[in-house]
């Protein structure tokens, strides 16, 4: 179809990347009454919760604190889809938190298309008024700079080869890789800090600008007992077949051992296909974790239990395991990129193809040729999801820079809390410190966070004044992007961007001029509260 999108456009804001965090800020801003123009990649807006096929990743007291109104607005959206069109059996239907997938690993996970859809469900009214333009398959090319002010970015939009153009006053990078912090020459990092840079105690004594936590690039599948959806050998299977990644600990990257744990002690998985088991039953308190951990569960989107009988012949999961880790490069800033996502691609296909041929079955057999690849929950043809799964990507250098001490229980310890922030605009926690295995061969240590907030000084860039970070290229470090990348802490950092955004607009004002008088900090913190956004957790929380 021809493109009518003109070539160029003013807006009052422009929000580049269409994720979690770039949907929330949009979504804030166009509340506030602004006009918004917001672009993505992808076909699918919505980023870690569907192009790139990753069930939320939430707290464990998400559903009682911890949470903005508006996320739990996301939430709240997605489990009435379920209730409404869905054919759930009574036990579902009623259940107050229902968990589609009843996935371990996650107290909400669905399939990505009813996240797509909620997520266009609550954008639909700015769009149909005219007020939010979201152009899809568009990725930023360029941007216009005028000293410190990015005063339009240029886009190619997929398939056509005329540009387009965005003029606006108000710019957020809500980018998977922060792109537009490369391509508008704003101060970044990438990569991992040295001790002697941020002075957190597992940071390596080399700074390494390459050394990125893996992506994976996921996919969903289902079992047909009986039927054989073998896929194709692909091209690079015999090299990842026997494969032993430096972080391993000698095992093959194909195997149900899984990289060794921080003290050195093993571990391993293990796959139970289709079992019959009580989806009300899922433990999702990672503390609980076994030393071998089922994989058909772990980000199960669809348990066929929770359905009238009849309505699904099996469950769906999605594959995200340590298995398609993609260690052997980074996917920016080397000029084999390319060579990469294609290797992150090949690795994914060679771990279906060898659980559908060589993997040990528990009955001693091997292989399920029954593992069906679902192209249609994925959006594409081949059923790998439409992008790879970003851990880590540019981060501005801010006027704060969140390092592991300030939230680390182990370096803190178990009754100190996390750091507190006078100038906090949200707050977050996950699990773990997160730290998947890197580009460079390593994987560095993290440990568990308390409960922490999201200080306004790391949406602050050193020098740009009128350019915001909404995901996860904001000031952290290597370490504590860890736990400040998941889904609920992104949307609070676009809600927050947003509102610092709005709040500017209205008054004249810059961010910078925001985060350094306590009075318009507190202004932006009293703006917060009032759209529920929590900024601190209650007194004595911990992990």
């Amino acid at each position: 179809m021809p493109r009518t999108t003109p070539r160029e456009r003013r807006t009052d804001a422009l929000v580049v990347g269409g994720g979690l965090g770039g949907i929330s800020a949009a979504l804030t801003m166009l509340r506030n009454g602004m006009n918004v123009v917001m672009t993505e990649s992808t076909r699918w807006i919505g980023g870690q919760l569907t192009s790139q096929l990753v069930p939320l990743d939430d707290h464990r007291r998400v559903e009682s604190i911890g949470a903005s109104a508006t996320y739990r607005e996301l939430r709240r959206g997605i489990r009435d889809y379920y209730r409404t069109w869905f054919p759930l059996n009574a036990a579902a239907a009623g259940h107050d938190t229902l968990n589609p997938g009843a996935a371990w690993v996650s107290p909400l996970s669905h399939d990505p298309r009813v996240g797509l859809s909620v997520l266009e469900a609550l954008l639909m009214p700015f769009q149909a008024s005219g007020q939010l333009t979201i152009l899809t398959e568009t990725e930023p090319v360029s941007a216009q700079v005028a000293g410190d002010v990015v005063e339009a970015v240029t886009f190619r939009l997929i398939g056509d080869d005329d540009p387009i153009t965005v003029t606006a006053p108000w710019v957020v990078d809500a980018t998977e890789l922060g792109d537009l912090l490369d391509l508008a020459d704003i101060e970044h990092v990438t990569g991992r800090e040295s001790k002697e840079m941020t002075g957190e105690p597992d940071a390596a004594d080399i700074a390494d600008p390459l050394d990125m936590q893996s992506v994976t690039w996921c996919f969903a599948m289902d079992h047909r007992e009986g039927e054989d959806h073998t896929i194709d050998r692909p091209a690079d299977y015999d090299f990842y077949r026997t494969w032993e990644p430096p972080a391993w600990g000698g095992n093959r990257i194909l195997s149900f051992n899984r990289p060794p744990a921080n003290d050195g002690r093993p571990r391993g998985c293990k796959l139970v296909v289709n079992d019959d088991d009580d989806p009300f039953a899922i433990d999702t308190d990672h503390r609980n974790m076994p030393p071998t951990v089922e994989l058909w569960t772990y980000r199960r989107i669809s348990a066929r239990q929770h359905f009238q009988p009849g309505t699904f012949d099996s469950d769906v999961t999605i594959v995200n395991w340590h298995m398609n880790d993609y260690t052997r490069g980074p996917i920016f800033g080397v000029p084999d990129a390319a060579d990469h996502l294609r290797g992150a691609r090949q690795l994914s296909l060679s771990v279906l193809y060898w659980l559908q041929t060589e993997a040990p079955r528990p009955d001693g057999g091997t292989g399920w040729p029954g593992l069906r690849l679902r192209p249609d929950v994925a959006g594409t043809r081949d059923g790998l999801a439409m992008a790879p799964y970003i851990r880590e990507s540019r981060r501005i250098q801010a006027r704060k820079t969140i390092v592991q001490q300030e939230i680390s229980l182990e370096i803190r310890g178990e009754d100190a809390g996390a750091e507190p922030f006078a100038d906090s605009v949200g707050v977050g926690h996950y699990f773990w410190i997160d730290q998947h295995a890197g580009t460079a061969g390593r994987k560095g240590k993290g440990g568990r966070p308390h409960p922490f907030q999201i200080p306004l000084g790391a949406l602050i860039p050193v020098r740009m004044r009128n350019v915001l970070p909404a995901c996860k290229n904001i000031g952290t470090t290597h370490i504590t992007n860890g736990s400040y990348r998941l889904h609920p802490v992104e949307w609070s950092i676009g809600e927050a961007a947003g509102t610092l955004i709005a709040l500017c607009a209205r008054d004249g004002r810059e961010p910078h001029e925001v985060y350094e008088s306590e009075a318009l900090t507190g202004e932006l913190q009293a703006q917060l509260r009032a759209a529920g956004v929590p900024l601190e957790w209650p007194a004595g929380m911990r992990w």
